[in-house]
């Protein structure tokens, strides 16, 4: 079963979330993810458990425990969903300048409502 561990402190590390899990049952996996550019924690990672009954054990057990002064985050991982943007833009910047608010070619990356509109 597969966790989703959110609001981790940045100085935490995965043997130390593994220890955490542990407790629960057979921990499989521990990833911490990381910022790509920066390489910095981004405060959040994925646990993976050997059966569905210990990962429901571990959700139940740990979800709002305090580690390293902060309340964690701690559900059933969802699947990824293939509709997320890719980088500022993101999706189908058609045309011309398609980056962050849309461009002129129309297209839908970017911020909520296609950019600035022109008043007259």
């Amino acid at each position: 079963m597969k966790i989703y561990v959110g609001n981790l402190s940045y100085d935490m590390t995965e043997d130390e979330l593994k220890q955490e899990f542990a407790t629960y049952g057979e921990v499989s996996s521990v990833d911490i993810l990381n910022d790509k550019v920066s390489g910095q924690p981004r405060g959040f990672g994925f646990v993976e458990m050997a059966s569905k009954s210990e990962g429901e054990a571990a959700i139940a057990g740990l979800n709002g425990k305090m580690l390293r002064e902060r309340s964690i985050v701690v559900n059933e991982a969802r699947p990824r969903s293939d509709n997320r943007g890719g980088g500022y833009g993101g999706g189908s910047g058609g045309g011309y300048g398609g980056g962050y608010g849309g461009g002129r070619g129309g297209g839908g990356g970017g911020r909520p409502g296609g950019g600035r509109k022109k008043r007259y």
